[in-house]
């Protein structure tokens, strides 16, 4: 997110990605004031590199297949960024002395490309779809929309499958669900979309060198969409309210909003929607998020 002030006015949330999803579940506030309230975020190193690095992967497969090395990717690094600083300008922030830490930032953008030449063969991958746009509504009225990284689709019986590339590590094996949560949102989606359940979900890590598979069934879809709902209704039970609860997690050393943050002694800036009326029951947000 920018770091520049969003002008538009306020207004309820219409719709539903993972990465908002996952904001909700972390924590409510958090939630409110990256969807709402639209507070600025600095932009960081970590979030900037994984950016270039998704643009390289993206564009290696507009080459020839001969040409998708680890050197022409490494060499696409440096362009990546400077396309993405052109459309960004407050990114320049982050290097003040581009001499000494723009360098090695750089560099290690480079190495996490290379390191996925290790865990896949971009010769014989032909990508169905890159940085796919998705949306669909359930029956509710609820929109789902995302971005899939890549699309694979098999030549022969059209099996789907869906990639994610992470440019962090792995998560331990108690926190996968989390991280496959994302994926499972995007099989729900394609799922609508083209009537078939994706094969395969597949995140690529390349800051472990770890790749996590998982083949969901209908059942994991069904449950997702009903997860996914009782999501949404918490979503609009705290948008009428405007009782938006923080939640204490490990994150929040990372979070730019500490300072509006109660758990850590600060106020919220004043509730920009119109309330309804406060409901006492948190059942339905305790459900979701636990």
């Amino acid at each position: 997110m920018s770091s520049t002030t969003d002008a538009r006015p306020p207004r309820p949330p219409s719709s539903l990605s993972p990465s908002r999803a996952a904001d909700f579940m972390r924590c409510p506030l958090l939630y409110r004031l990256r969807v709402i309230d639209r507070l600025p975020e600095k932009p960081s190193p970590a979030a900037t590199r994984g950016t270039v690095v998704h643009a390289v992967l993206e564009r290696l497969f507009d080459s020839p297949a001969a040409e998708r090395t680890p050197d022409r990717a490494r060499a696409m690094v440096p362009g990546q960024w400077d396309k993405l600083r052109a459309e960004r300008p407050e990114l320049a922030e982050l290097f003040a002395d581009e001499g000494s830490e723009l360098a090695p930032w750089l560099e290690s953008a480079a190495a996490l490309v290379e390191r996925w030449f290790s865990l896949e063969d971009p010769t014989r991958l032909e990508p169905a779809e890159r940085e796919l746009y998705v949306e669909t509504e359930l029956e509710s009225g609820l929109t789902l929309r995302g971005y899939v990284d890549r699309l694979d689709v098999a030549p022969a019986s059209g099996d789907l499958r869906v990639v994610d590339y992470k440019t962090g590590k792995a998560p331990r094996p108690e926190y996968a669900d989390e991280a496959l949560f994302q994926m499972k949102f995007y099989a729900l989606v394609l799922w609508r979309l083209r009537a078939v359940v994706p094969r395969r979900l597949q995140l690529v890590y390349l800051g472990s060198g770890d790749v996590l598979t998982y083949d969901p069934t209908e059942a994991d879809l069904r449950s997702v969409a009903r997860k996914l709902e009782a999501l949404w209704d918490a979503i609009r039970l705290a948008t009428e309210t405007g009782d938006w609860q923080p939640r204490k997690g490990p994150l929040c050393g990372w979070c730019d909003h500490q300072a509006v943050c109660p758990s850590f002694g600060g106020t919220p800036p004043p509730y920009p929607l119109p309330v309804v009326g406060k409901n006492e029951d948190s059942s339905v947000t305790a459900s979701v998020t636990a």
